[in-house]
């Protein structure tokens, strides 16, 4: 029986472990997400071309105030808190998805809306594979 008892406390340990680790990988890629987005909507602002890239600035900007949010919410809230935290991240993850479907369709042009479009994703997949409590 004891051994049984130290067994599953040693995988609740490493349960949270894993979802510590992947909190925190959420919270540094919606981070880096957010400044990514924010500099390639500066970028797109500068560059001089023919493209209208109205719809791609709007999205990163987006994508970069909710990904911002979301790592703000993200770093206050203890794990087992998905009450607050799992709208931030459904947020976050379809702003990427947004943000990153538009850079795709410039990335073979605009080498910043390359770079945004491989952060978003992976931003998205971090944010929508966070464990939560159901």
């Amino acid at each position: 029986m004891p051994d049984a008892l130290a067994q599953r406390r040693a995988e609740r340990a490493r349960s949270r472990t894993a979802e510590a680790d992947s909190r925190a990988a959420c919270l540094s890629l919606s981070v880096k997400c957010a400044a990514i987005c924010s500099a390639t909507a500066d970028a797109c602002l500068r560059e001089e071309t023919d493209d209208d890239l109205s719809t791609c600035i709007r999205l990163a900007l987006d994508c970069a105030d909710i990904c911002g949010a979301a790592a703000s919410v993200l770093s206050r809230h203890a794990m087992g808190d998905d009450d607050a935290i799992q709208p931030m991240l459904e947020a976050a993850a379809d702003a990427c998805a947004a943000c990153a479907s538009e850079c795709e369709k410039r990335a073979l042009t605009h080498e910043q809306c390359r770079l945004c479009a491989e952060v978003c994703r992976r931003c998205e997949r971090a944010c929508r594979s966070l464990p939560t409590a159901s």
